[in-house]
């Protein structure tokens, strides 16, 4: 009844539009022109009202509820812009209902032409409502405990992917004239045609939706895939194939649906961290390795960032020996100081001094198994400079250091015996 009213109100207000031009001494078709510019002028008016009053005020009142609540729910759906994105529903309905009225003296073809078109764009406006929905019905999920051991996501996406599909098929249908069963029914008839010719194109759109989707892979990103020997930038996303610029300038090109299907490694993450992993070792020859002389700590205690470590060992372990009454004239009895152990500890110091590592991030030295080709003393950390180049240089820079004082400490690198080796041997 109300809908009746509205409608009888508003053609009561275009008659009188009409008598208002019709003073005016012009032909009918420019009166019938200027009515309807008139007419579609105020229903734009009204649709931008209607937007405005939706999300100036009823948008920003659910807003601030919804940060005033306890729950959490619905911050979720504010943090994922469900209900901004329902707003766009209220213009699209103005204009569906208004139109006819507007353009009552033209053909009624062209009221159903842009009815359709309003139509076609508030299903996608559902769609995008949906899909916002999914997303925030995860967030809600994810913060219980059984999310832990069960996911959904796997399940909202199917449920993505047939919105989307029933949707498509019904905007199709409504732009076409045409039943939708009658669609679905003809595609479920020519699928088998059309996965056989159009294979890798269909595959391809599929997995284009999902590195969208999960946002796994955008162009510039460095991805390595050692199966495809990719490892470099993407250039070029299309729907069949990913084209990669390898670091030596060649270009590799993936099936866009071998990157869903295979794995490959993106480096995206890396470079929006605070730093680049590096995980290098020196090997240190195990008949070098030894407990540390007087002499020894004496010459140690003269490097600056080693001194109070050293002196506070000391102390420590000269308390622990004298009360447990270890005999000190054998090394071997109670705790005493290595010159690996010494030399780790300095390692350690020294990469936390050192401007381009990361402190914040995981830091460490530590000692791997025992081989045949000597004790790997491993260095594990984050570099603050992510660019390859100085990632590089800063890393040689701390191995040269590395190299160069292990002398100091009375330890040796290990290396495989050479052509100079021998020959020192055989002068011997």
């Amino acid at each position: 009844m109300r809908n009746l009213l509205f409608i009888t109100s508003n053609y009561a207000l275009m008659e009188k539009l009409e008598k208002w031009i019709t003073t005016f001494a012009i032909s009918s078709s420019i009166i019938i022109l200027l009515k309807i510019l008139i007419a579609l002028a105020a229903i734009g008016l009204i649709a931008f009202i209607a937007d405005f009053l939706v999300k100036k005020i009823i948008l920003s009142t659910l807003i601030r509820f919804a940060k005033k609540s306890k729950t959490e729910w619905d911050d979720f759906l504010i943090e994922r812009r469900v209900f901004h994105k329902f707003a766009h529903m209220a213009p699209a309905i103005v204009v569906y209902f208004l139109i006819p009225i507007a353009l009552e003296d033209i053909a009624p073809v062209y009221i159903k032409v842009i009815q359709t078109l309003t139509t076609c764009y508030m299903i996608m406006v559902g769609l995008f409502t949906l899909d916002a929905f999914l997303d925030a019905a995860h967030d809600v999920y994810q913060t219980m405990p059984v999310s832990k051991e069960r996911a959904i996501k796997g399940y909202l996406q199917i449920a993505k992917i047939l919105s989307y599909f029933f949707g498509g098929i019904v905007i199709i249908a409504l732009l076409i004239g045409k039943d939708p069963g009658g669609i679905v029914v003809g595609l479920g008839a020519s699928a088998a045609i059309l996965m056989f010719i159009f294979k890798d194109t269909i595959l391809g759109f599929v997995a284009s939706i999902q590195l969208s989707a999960n946002d796994m892979l955008k162009i510039g990103d460095w991805i390595e895939m050692p199966s495809r020997k990719a490892d470099g930038n993407v250039m070029e996303i299309n729907l069949t194939t990913v084209k990669v610029q390898n670091w030596d300038r060649t270009i590799t090109t993936i099936p866009t649906y071998a990157l869903v299907s295979e794995s490959f490694t993106n480096w995206r993450g890396m470079e929006q961290s605070d730093g680049r992993r590096f995980k290098r070792s020196v090997l240190i020859n195990v008949t070098s390795v030894k407990f540390c002389s007087p002499e020894l700590l004496i010459k140690l205690k003269r490097i600056q960032i080693l001194r109070t470590y050293i002196e506070d060992m000391e102390t420590e372990l000269r308390k622990y020996n004298e009360s447990n009454n270890i005999d000190k004239s054998v090394d071997v009895n109670g705790r005493q100081l290595t010159n690996l152990g010494v030399f780790r500890k300095y390692l350690e110091l020294y990469l936390q001094s050192n401007p381009n590592i990361n402190t914040d991030a995981t830091l460490m030295v530590r000692l791997l198994e025992p081989s045949e080709k000597g004790i790997a003393m491993e260095i594990y950390g984050f570099s603050k400079e992510k660019r390859w180049i100085f990632y590089e240089a800063n890393l040689s820079d701390i191995f040269d250091h590395m190299l160069a004082v292990i002398p100091e400490f009375e330890l040796k690198v290990f290396q495989n015996p050479s052509g100079d080796d021998f020959k020192s041997l055989l002068n011997k």
